[in-house]
Order: C-alpha cells, then structure tokens, then sequence
C-alpha cells in the first residue's frame, strides 16, 4: 500500500494540518516508508509460531511481580458525590447527550 500527494493533502485536511509542499512531500516519504516496513513485517512466515506477551521473555527469564490484590484506600464515595450536582443511587447524573 502507498500513499499519493492526493492522500497526503486529504489527511492533512481532515486533521486540520496547512502542510507546505516539501513538508507533504516529506510526509508522504515517511509514510510510505512506514508501510513498505509493515508490507515486510506481513511477508514473513509467523506459522505456528506464538505471540510473545513480553518480547524481553525470548532473551531472559521474566518473572512478573505480581502484588496481593487487597483495598488500599479508604471508600471516600460519599465524600467525593458531595459536590455532585445530581446523584441517584449513589451513582452521578449526567446530562443526556446522545440521543
């Protein structure tokens, strides 16, 4: 996948970027670098392979450090909804902006 100047200016334009000529130009290198990478990334056989949820675990032993899970704080609900302008069932009420 590559980008066209027509792609750069079209993002730019949604994020709200004024983007002079050589910075487009060199925005679209960059990108289009980016995605050349991850075509490679794509191209390589991952069969049977598993993913990894710490990439450190393939060159030394991780041992995670786990904490006893137990309440730290006091419960200070009461004192925090004091302020609340609306509150039912102890839960804030907040004004509909979906509709």
């Amino acid at each position: 996948m590559s980008l066209t100047s027509t792609d750069i200016a079209r993002i730019a334009n949604l994020a709200r970027l004024e983007l002079k000529a050589a910075e487009s130009e060199r925005m679209l290198t960059q990108i289009n670098g980016f995605f050349a990478l991850v075509e490679k990334m794509r191209a390589v056989d991952t069969t049977g392979i598993e993913p990894l949820a710490h990439p450190v675990a393939t060159v030394q032993d991780i041992t995670l450090r786990l904490r006893e899970d137990r309440v730290s704080e006091p419960n200070q609900r009461e004192a925090n909804q004091r302020n609340a302008p609306a509150l039912e069932h102890g839960l804030f009420l907040v004004p509909k902006v979906i509709e």
